[in-house]
């Protein structure tokens, strides 16, 4: 059963992150870093940067694609190199160590360009002793956000708080085990979730629209009177 298209939750991702940045109304003006996982959560946490009056910056986590399956995942990585692996995909495809290896070699080369796309040759946010909140436009495994929910951790934060609009709820178990707290709009427990069922208007997000999210953020961070988009 899948959830009704009839019935959406979200017009789209900048009214995901309206409606995500009320239920994280108590960091307004705290010492908080939003982190998005691009493409698709960059428009959900520039609400939510902009809405709080904190910083916003990227953390990229990519999905390990099953080989000949690339729709499939069996694990993620993110942008220090951080590795989770979905041990029962693992065991069930049967992927030998060098398939792994592979996947995880290509994975780091798209990480690598997409970092220099995004941060170019800014550093990363410093985030120790601040709470990050890190976004994404939902979860279904949720393994990508728990890869980067590792890298950050490295990074010594008082408080890693993991935000979406809508999460499975298999995935909200899974990313309570390693973030400090998980907040969801909605949480699904239909056996096979997926997040554009929860949106009305929904695509895949093209690397232009998400640097635009990151442009906005810096314009109306520091340029307040500068009006949003229109069609949003």
């Amino acid at each position: 059963m899948r959830y009704p298209r009839e019935a959406p939750v979200f017009e789209n991702r900048y009214d995901a992150g309206r409606q995500l940045a009320e239920k994280l109304s108590e960091y307004k003006g705290q010492p908080v870093v939003v982190l998005a996982v691009p493409n698709g959560g960059l428009p959900v946490a520039l609400q939510v940067a902009l809405a709080l009056e904190v910083d916003f910056d990227v953390v990229i986590s990519r999905k390990l694609p099953i080989p000949l399956r690339p729709e499939g995942g069996f694990g993620a990585i993110a942008d220090d190199g951080a590795v989770i692996l979905n041990e029962a995909v693992v065991k069930e495809v049967g992927l030998t160590p060098e398939q792994i290896n592979y996947e995880v070699s290509k994975v780091r080369v798209d990480i690598r360009q997409r970092s220099l796309l995004y941060r170019g040759k800014r550093l990363l946010s410093v985030v120790s002793g601040k709470t990050v909140v890190i976004i994404d436009d939902g979860l279904a495994s949720g393994y990508t956000m728990m890869a980067a929910v590792e890298s950050i951790r490295r990074r010594r934060p008082r408080q890693i708080v993991v935000a979406v609009p809508a999460a499975s709820a298999m995935a909200v178990k899974q990313l309570e085990k390693v973030a400090d707290r998980v907040v969801a709009c909605v949480t699904g427990f239909m056996p096979r979730f997926y997040v554009s069922d929860f949106y009305r208007y929904w695509h895949v997000l093209s690397d232009d629209e998400g640097l635009k999210c990151l442009e906005e953020w810096r314009m109306r961070r520091f340029m307040p009177n500068i009006e949003p988009s229109k069609d949003r």
